[in-house]
């Protein structure tokens, strides 16, 4: 069974089996085992060949998706892909990367060896009401990634190019993987309010811990990025062959469109 499927547009364009409805994606990217069922559903590729899918959620493989994220990106430009001229495949100071954490619950010492050296198998899959086994692989699998990425990041000198939005301090139902109430999901909409509102944080390459590393609160850093991408954009539809008068048009609206979400976005929080 595939636990990790990358569905995109740069894939679709050579491989015509990978057009799948974002419906079929969604739901099968976020079915987790235990939780939510395997999901299996079909496309058409050449010819009229059916491909069939059977897959279950992606965080199997990769709890934290970034450095796959990162690899199509860098695959794209090892293929010479005019999207990315000039930059080199190895020229991660030009990445920007935002890697949006869906929450975990409070970073607490649960367990220690002395309890655990005593467990079994169902204590390692049950103990204290969570799944210890599973709570340690897709946390640190998670970690690694955040780590290896914030290295890279502070080793180029372009930490500002990477920006890791998590909560590590959530706790009762509100850290909870499926409780989907209404009550619960206010909530959650009150900590992402909450999350724009504090600083950028990252990790400590000592402690492993997320601590705040300037005055930009995250809501400030996020404008910065969709900047920086408004202006990359404006870039690469100059290097189009479209017309200047048609191209200025487009522009035009675009930065206009751009202004007008900064505003409302800055008016909701």
């Amino acid at each position: 069974m595939c636990m990790c499927l990358n569905l995109w547009g740069g894939q679709v364009k050579n491989k015509p089996s990978f057009d799948a409805l974002l419906l079929d994606i969604c739901i099968a990217t976020s079915a987790a085992p235990t939780y939510l069922p395997a999901h299996y559903f079909e496309t058409n590729g050449l010819k009229g060949k059916v491909r069939e899918f059977h897959l279950i959620d992606g965080g199997l493989a990769a709890n934290n998706p970034t450095l796959i994220a990162i690899g199509e990106v860098t695959k794209e430009i090892i293929k010479g892909s005019s999207d990315f001229f000039p930059i080199k495949p190895m020229d991660y100071g030009r990445f920007l990367v935002i890697s949006l954490g869906t929450d975990s619950s409070k970073a607490e010492l649960k367990y220690n060896a002395h309890v655990a050296s005593k467990w079994g198998v169902w204590n390692w899959l049950t103990s204290g009401g969570s799944t210890p086994l599973i709570n340690a692989f897709s946390q640190a699998s998670a970690a690694m990634v955040d780590l290896h990425l914030s290295v890279v990041f502070k080793a180029l000198h372009s930490e500002k190019n990477y920006l890791r939005i998590q909560d590590h301090t959530l706790s009762g139902e509100v850290s909870s993987v499926d409780v989907a109430t209404e009550k619960n999901l206010d909530h959650l909409l009150k900590v992402g309010e909450g999350l724009l509102r504090q600083p950028v944080s990252r990790v400590n390459l000592e402690t492993g811990r997320f601590e705040a590393c300037n005055h930009e609160t995250n809501k400030e850093a996020l404008i910065r990025f969709a900047k920086l991408l408004s202006e990359e954009k404006w870039l690469r539809l100059a290097r189009s062959p479209i017309p200047m008068d048609i191209l200025q048009s487009l522009t035009d609206m675009y930065v206009a469109k751009f202004h007008e979400k900064v505003l409302a976005y800055g008016s909701l929080f």
